[in-house]
């Protein structure tokens, strides 16, 4: 059993980007725990603390879908990180590495969204290699919606690590489906469609019928 942290910034960043990554983890039986920083909606809806129960409601029913138990969300502000002291954003992502010692943490790329930049820069902080430190693989995920649209100055994202998920895609789709309040029609990235597609193009790069890409930072063996 490996265990496995995945760090996002806000609740369906984690879905869009290894939902079905997350699948095949806890197929695996591996012990996967999924943080999430922000709050996830007090930009779009201030003061609104109904829709701020459902989404925690709609994420928690995902990471379900996705055999995850051990959900954690945070509730730094959504969309306004980067307005947060670095030693502060740092000691929350060291405090779940230290306490969950994971062999193995995925973060969200660090791309158009500053939120994105600024976890990014936290967790690399907070997986820093030093003697003894339990992660031995840090790698980045991209979440449709996000790191496509990133303008190429900042887009370092290029794929060297695939995981096939052909046989968890379903899977990755119901999960999103929960998100009721993300969902868009299509073409949006965030609809059925897209995210059958995006995985179909990330399989054939690779191989195999779908896949999601990620950037191996940096790995130990």
């Amino acid at each position: 059993m490996t265990r496995i942290l995945v760090v996002a910034a806000h609740p369906d960043d984690e879905v869009l980007g290894m939902g079905g990554t997350i699948a095949v983890h806890t197929d695996r039986g591996d012990a996967v725990r999924v943080l999430v920083v922000t709050d996830g909606s007090s930009t779009q809806y201030p003061g609104d603390a109904e829709i701020r129960a459902r989404k925690e409601q709609e994420a928690v029913a995902a990471a379900r879908e996705l055999g995850v138990d051990d959900y954690i969300h945070l509730d730094l502000p959504d969309m306004r990180l980067d307005t947060l002291a670095h030693v502060e954003l740092n000691h929350v992502v060291e405090q779940h590495v230290r306490d969950f010692a994971p062999e193995v943490v995925y973060t969200v790329q660090p791309d158009v969204n500053l939120d994105h930049r600024t976890l990014f820069d936290a967790v690399a902080v907070a997986t820093r290699p030093t003697p003894g430190h339990p992660v031995r693989r840090l790698l980045t995920y991209a979440p449709t919606s996000s790191t496509e649209w990133t303008p190429a100055p900042l887009n370092w994202f290029v794929p060297n690590w695939y995981v096939d998920i052909s046989g968890t895609l379903e899977r990755k789709v119901a999960a999103f489906a929960r998100y009721e309040t993300e969902r868009r029609d299509e073409p949006h990235p965030r609809s059925e469609r897209a995210i059958r597609a995006t995985a179909a193009h990330h399989g054939s790069a690779c191989g195999c019928a779908y896949a999601e890409p990620f950037v191996l930072v940096r790995g130990l063996e």
